[in-house]
């Protein structure tokens, strides 16, 4: 488990030498891969994983594994246009949905939220608030599935304990 920065990317490597997720590892654990991405802006808790069984079971929308978000978006949001992040909304051919979400302040300069995916479509936050007419100011994951960011550092990485993997895939066990 990663504690993505701004600014780093999620590939292996770069052709323009920008820094990647793999630089923040051990050179060790540099053969893992991403499971899923957070883009360049994004921060946050990102997996990885040398399973690929359990990164397909992770990433499956059939599993409905829970993303959460701490979200800034740029204005004030209404309940009007939250309803509509719940019930959906098609972008380039791509049905967008926010699974819950929570208003946790709003203002006329900018709007927190607290937004639940159980996809990883991409760029599909930023892609639904802007069809809201809101930029995505900052985007946080702060948990996926079981586990949450809570405690770790930006740039930091640690070991998943074996009850936390037993407990990613409680539900229907891979």
């Amino acid at each position: 488990m990663l504690y993505k920065p701004k600014s780093v990317i999620t590939t292996r490597c770069d052709e323009a030498g920008r820094a990647t997720v793999f630089d923040l590892l051990p050179e060790e654990l540099r053969h893992f891969h991403a499971v899923g991405r957070l883009d360049m802006a994004t921060t946050g808790l990102l997996l990885l994983t040398n399973d690929t069984r359990l990164s397909a079971y992770l990433t499956d929308p059939v599993n409905v594994v829970l993303r959460v978000y701490a979200v800034a978006v740029s204005g004030r949001i209404t309940n009007e246009k939250l309803l509509k992040a719940l019930n959906g909304i098609w972008d380039k051919g791509e049905l967008l949905k926010l699974a819950e979400v929570t208003l946790r302040k709003a203002s006329n300069k900018e709007s927190h939220l607290i937004v639940e995916l159980t996809e990883g479509k991409n760029l599909e936050i930023r892609r639904l608030f802007k069809s809201l007419g809101h930029e995505v100011i900052q985007l946080k994951r702060v948990a996926f599935g079981c586990l949450k960011l809570e405690g770790m550092q930006l740039g930091q990485f640690r070991y998943l304990a074996p009850e936390e993997i037993e407990a990613l895939t409680r539900r229907n066990l891979i």
